[in-house]
């Protein structure tokens, strides 16, 4: 009798260990939109204004923590470097959108996000654009992904085989890439005009069976979907066109506002609601290209939207900054909750680590804080004053809790550039636009603000940056 009773508390302890373990180590999805800006969800005043109604993003950001004061990097490479390492894009060599056809991305010797994850016992997918490295040593599979399905470059180059006088220059096409972790990635079809409407389907496709994989297996995941949309050019699905009556813009936005049910209901169905933290967010503000600017159709040129704030990516204002940002996480995210509080995509990386019990690497700068009491909802306040605003590899500016500090401002993506013998000083709440410098009588702000400035700049000649297309096996200087 007393092994039948064994027998049937092992049984037991099998039946329900999964589920335990799930709940301290959720499942973690990541939805990555392309220059998609600030106001475009409903969620943030857009949605039906912008074209579409988007009732699952604006459930998701209802059903969780809503940030109205989430910042990035203002270019695709640097906010997806910042993100993946969780430092400052200029530590790794990547504070630039690479425009040759060199090596670029990340070094081995960066820790990402996924492997961090990985260590812990996360099968980890990808699926969309990488940006960080288009080279043997520098693609997703080898910087701790399982498996990989998506672009290594950008959704621009989808144009090119259009084009006039491209099959005479000798560029390299882009090609959409398949891979697993342990062998080098291989090149599925090109990303050409034909594809860019489809991809992000299969992108969702692809994400929603690993999701079902590791369920099955009882695996915790990781999934990145970094979609190519909303960037340039913009064509919906064909499943979409004309189905907001808006316009391509309004059917891209029920697109995505698609997809993102199919993920949301895909987790649902699985059982796994309250096993898993789900982030809706982008990798910097949105684009601006008229038809001239791009030699394309009004319908393919992007307009986007970027709320209250000013102006679009590759600028210093709040406009390429802060994204939309929504994360849902049952029982363990307050419903409801929204925060104006500073956060930095940056930060993400040790906060997951914070949740899941990773380890943060001690042997480099890491610029991201721990905000997992901030987003368990164990501390208001998200522990982050400010930080520095780069453009590019320059620093533009300092932004510090309502107040930002301009040495350097570009109008606009292609714009005029300033720079300022005197910074500028913009107060965010009363002029979100940031066009009333108001540095005096408020010069005590400068010295609140700048010593992070300070202390960035000091970090940088102790730790000095990894140089732009450093090749591996890359080592730090003693």
């Amino acid at each position: 009798m007393n092994q039948v009773i064994a027998l049937l508390i092992a049984a037991l302890l099998c039946l329900f260990a999964p589920a335990s373990y799930a709940q301290d180590k959720p499942n973690i999805v990541i939805v990555f939109l392309d220059n998609f800006g600030w106001g475009e969800p409903g969620f943030n005043g857009g949605g039906i204004i912008r074209g579409a109604e988007t009732p699952r993003m604006d459930s998701l950001a209802s059903e969780g923590l809503r940030l109205t004061n989430f910042n990035i990097e203002v270019q695709c490479t640097p906010s997806r470097s910042a993100l993946m390492t969780g430092r400052y894009a200029i530590r790794s060599g990547n504070g630039t959108v690479p425009l040759g056809e060199g090596v670029y991305g990340l070094v081995q010797w960066e820790v990402t996000m996924a492997e961090m994850l990985a260590e812990v016992g996360y099968a980890t997918g990808m699926f969309g654009k990488w940006h960080l490295g288009r080279t043997e040593g520098r693609f997703p599979t080898d910087q701790g992904f399982d498996e990989w399905y998506g672009i290594p470059n950008s959704t621009d180059e989808a144009p090119y085989s259009s084009l006039q006088g491209f099959a005479e220059s000798g560029v390299a096409e882009s090609y959409v890439m398949e891979g697993k972790k342990g062998s080098v990635p291989k090149t599925v079809r090109p990303y050409r005009l034909d594809y860019r409407p489809l991809i992000d389907r299969d992108l969702t496709d692809r994400a929603i069976d690993f999701m079902k994989r590791q369920a099955a297996a009882g695996k915790p995941f990781f999934v990145y979907l970094p979609y190519t949309a909303t960037h340039f050019p913009t064509m919906p699905h064909p499943d979409f066109v004309g189905r907001s009556g808006k316009g391509p813009w309004g059917d891209m936005l029920m697109q995505i506002d698609s997809y993102l049910g199919d993920l949301l209901d895909t987790v649902d169905d699985l059982g796994l609601t309250g096993e898993t933290l789900f982030i809706f967010t982008a990798d910097n503000g949105p684009e601006a290209l008229s038809a001239g600017e791009t030699s394309m159709t009004v319908e393919t040129a992007i307009n986007g939207s970027s709320g209250p704030w000013r102006s679009t990516l590759f600028t210093g204002y709040e406009g390429a900054l802060r994204v939309p940002f929504a994360a849902r996480w049952p029982g363990k995210i307050e419903a409801g909750r929204v925060s104006d509080e500073i956060i930095h995509a940056m930060d993400l990386f040790p906060t997951l680590a914070g949740i899941v019990g990773g380890e943060v690497p001690d042997d480099r700068v890491i610029d991201g804080i721990d905000m997992t009491s901030f987003f368990l909802g164990e501390n208001e306040k998200s522990g982050r004053d400010g930080f520095i605003v780069y453009m590019g590899n320059d620093i533009f500016g300092v932004k510090w809790q309502d107040w930002k500090l301009h040495f350097k401002e570009q109008t606009g993506w292609n714009g005029v550039l300033r720079e300022y013998t005197m910074p500028r000083l913009y107060n965010l709440i009363n002029d979100p636009q940031e066009s009333d410098n108001v540095l005096f009588p408020h010069t005590w702000v400068p010295k609140a603000a700048l010593p992070q400035l300070e202390e960035h700049v000091v970090s940088l000649k102790k730790y000095p940056p990894i140089p732009a297309g450093t090749p591996d096996p890359y080592a730090p200087p003693n």
